[in-house]
């Protein structure tokens, strides 16, 4: 609803709208939605008037609901127009040290509020991202996994590897840099390093 709320600000509702005003302003929903309220609004009762004033002076019929828990409150006017005025007028203004934001709420669809009462699932337009199908496709063939490649040169030559020496793996290229391994010597004393012993098994009593 950004573009029609958008649109909204070219029509001056502080006097007369025309016919053509007027058609521009048939989708609008009739409701608004408060967010960023007050603490004060939902525990002060003088408050919660003066909150509840501040809408009422577009429409005496306002029905105005709270959501404490998200800190908001739904406004449900008795037309589009006077939705429209409350909420180009009061529209980040502040309450109680609060800037609130009015939205447009989303309109209901009468049709299936007619036939169910309750909400319907969203259509499943990607279903197929949550999960992966029953059975592959039609025509689907596993693709065969390719030979390892084995260099019998560099296994031969790390084969051949002695300790405390530097030994050239692959010469240098003018594409590639060339590999040296440097083979360390064993630690003194790893030998004779104690070995770590294995906590035995509790005896299990019959």
């Amino acid at each position: 609803m950004e573009g029609v709320t958008d649109g909204i600000r070219d029509i001056d509702l502080t006097n007369e709208i025309t016919l053509s005003q007027l058609k521009d302003l048939t989708g609008l929903p009739n409701a608004l939605i408060v967010t960023n309220v007050a603490d004060a609004i939902f525990s002060d009762a003088q408050a919660k008037v003066e909150f509840e004033r501040s809408f009422m002076e577009y429409d005496a019929n306002a029905d105005i609901s709270y959501l404490k828990s998200f800190r908001r409150a739904r406004i449900i006017f008795t037309s589009p127009i006077t939705a429209a005025k409350a909420r180009i007028h009061l529209d980040g203004t502040s309450h109680f040290d609060k800037q609130i934001r009015c939205y447009f709420a989303q309109p209901l669809d009468d049709d299936n509020m007619e036939s169910s009462p309750n909400l319907e699932l969203p259509a499943p337009h990607r279903q197929f991202l949550i999960s992966p199908p029953a059975s592959p496709p039609v025509g689907w063939e596993p693709v065969p996994e390719a030979e390892p490649v084995i260099n019998y040169d560099l296994l031969a030559a790390l084969a051949n590897l002695a300790p405390g020496e530097a030994h050239e793996v692959h010469p240098p290229s003018d594409k590639h840099p060339g590999i040296v391994v440097h083979i360390c010597e064993d630690p003194v004393g790893y030998a004779t390093r104690p070995k770590l012993q294995q906590t035995t098994c509790p005896v299990r009593k019959s």
